[in-house]
């Protein structure tokens, strides 16, 4: 099996001195890897394609036969780190609470530990922030709009 760590490695080199990130890596025992990467500025498809060859280019296929997938973090995917919070700040996210309470805002702010959205007002409530911890969310996405 082809060990995480060295497609980590791969990956990283890769990625370094772009504004490119890792979002996920995983490798099945049978040798499929799947490598999720987000970027500041957004992800191509060549970024996909390079990082693919790089990854490739560092795997010898005599040694151990792979598969191996390089996608960007799709739309629809909850944001998983806090560079990604950072990247969205100033869009509509839904953020699902481990408790079931979902909450709509603006990500106002991204921190350490949790972030902060600006919810808009009702007739009934002014509008308002509110900090909510990462820990404590099930999933947090962003709202697609067109």
């Amino acid at each position: 099996m082809i060990e995480k760590i060295k497609i980590l490695e791969l990956v990283n080199e890769a990625l370094e001195g772009t504004d490119k990130f890792l979002v996920n890596l995983k490798v099945t025992p049978d040798n499929r890897i799947y490598v999720d990467i987000d970027g500041d500025s957004g992800v191509t498809i060549d970024d996909c394609i390079a990082l693919s060859r790089a990854v490739e280019g560092g795997l010898d296929r005599d040694e151990e036969d792979f598969a191996l997938e390089v996608s960007s973090a799709g739309a629809d995917q909850p944001l998983k780190m806090r560079r990604q919070y950072v990247k969205n700040l100033g869009r509509e996210v839904e953020a699902l609470a481990m408790d079931g309470v979902k909450t709509v805002g603006t990500l106002a702010e991204a921190g350490d530990d949790g972030f902060t959205l600006r919810i808009a007002g009702t007739k009934k409530q002014p509008p308002r922030e509110e900090r909510l911890q990462y820990a404590d969310m099930k999933s947090v996405k962003v709202v697609v709009t067109f």
